[in-house]
């Protein structure tokens, strides 16, 4: 792990930052090295302040170091947690794709567009996680994809103000929109319509069938290995929850978790983890 990936980490507030606090130390610092470069990927595609072409060849620049091993630094680094983990490289360039489609793409038809959006961003995110957690081959491969999807929309709900205000980008999907009798306009403005909270209770629906499919599908075996994707599971669906129970106010303000909330989660699966590694102590001594 480079001292650059280590402070990218340091200076995020994210809650898969968060999470990793309960990771053993060199799984630890391979999530590091691959988080960081999801931010980086994510702010290339975000910076206005350079042009949407030359923000296209950086990414694709990105693209072929890490899918082909030609960069160095965290390019490097991140091409090397493949072949160490046992994932293919196509995985972080469908990542690149994901976040690449921000420079074109600012509205979704219907939900099978939002999701192909999701999967890239979002699902594939937890499959590369899932090996470096130490997933044992493909078990855990339909928990991370469901979890995934619960995530992003979460994300999607809490944010639609903020994207909106700040991108113009709306990811609710235009014909659930239409269903509920929410228009583009409206949400551009931030202007809650009548139909806005039926909408919302609709994504809610779908968001929470997939935090509980995900659950299911994650094998009794390993859920010591995927304590971090657990506890990450343990702070977005309680926002999905506080959205659901505050009137989804997304539009006036972001909702988030306290940090003595966040807090609170964290010791009770950093306790969890420190007690499976004393078993496993035990059963080798």
């Amino acid at each position: 792990m480079s001292a650059a990936a280590e402070d990218i980490a340091k200076k995020s507030r994210s809650n898969l930052a968060f999470a990793l606090a309960c990771l053993p130390p060199e799984r630890r610092e391979d999530m590091i090295t691959f988080y960081a470069f999801c931010r980086v990927v994510d702010d290339l595609a975000d910076n206005d302040s350079v042009p949407k072409d030359a923000r296209r060849e950086t990414l694709a620049q990105w693209r072929m170091a890490v899918t082909e091993g030609a960069g160095t630094g965290l390019q490097k680094e991140v091409y090397d947690l493949a072949a160490k983990h046992g994932f293919p490289t196509v995985w972080l360039a469908e990542i690149i794709d994901g976040v690449a489609s921000d420079l074109d793409q600012d509205r979704y038809a219907d939900m099978e567009a939002l999701l192909g959006y999701c999967y890239k961003v979002a699902s594939v995110v937890g499959l590369v996680s899932a090996r470096i957690f130490g997933a044992a081959g493909h078990s855990c491969d339909e928990y991370a994809v469901k979890l995934g999807y619960a995530f992003q929309l979460t994300n999607i709900m809490r944010d639609v103000g903020q994207d909106a205000a700040e991108t113009g980008r709306i990811y609710v999907p235009l014909d659930v929109m239409r269903k509920h009798g929410v228009t583009e306009q409206a949400i551009l403005n931030c202007k809650r319509e009548e139909g806005y909270t039926t909408l919302m209770n609709e994504l809610y629906a779908r968001a929470d069938q997939y935090y509980t499919e995900a659950r299911r599908a994650l094998p009794r075996t390993e859920r010591g290995a995927m304590i971090a994707a657990r506890m990450m599971d343990a702070i977005y669906s309680q926002i999905l929850v506080k959205l659901r129970e505050g009137g989804y106010p997304s539009l006036e303000r972001r909702e988030r978790l306290s940090n003595g909330h966040k807090a609170l989660i964290l010791v009770r699966f950093l306790a969890e983890g420190w007690a499976r590694r004393a078993l496993d102590w035990l059963a080798r001594d």
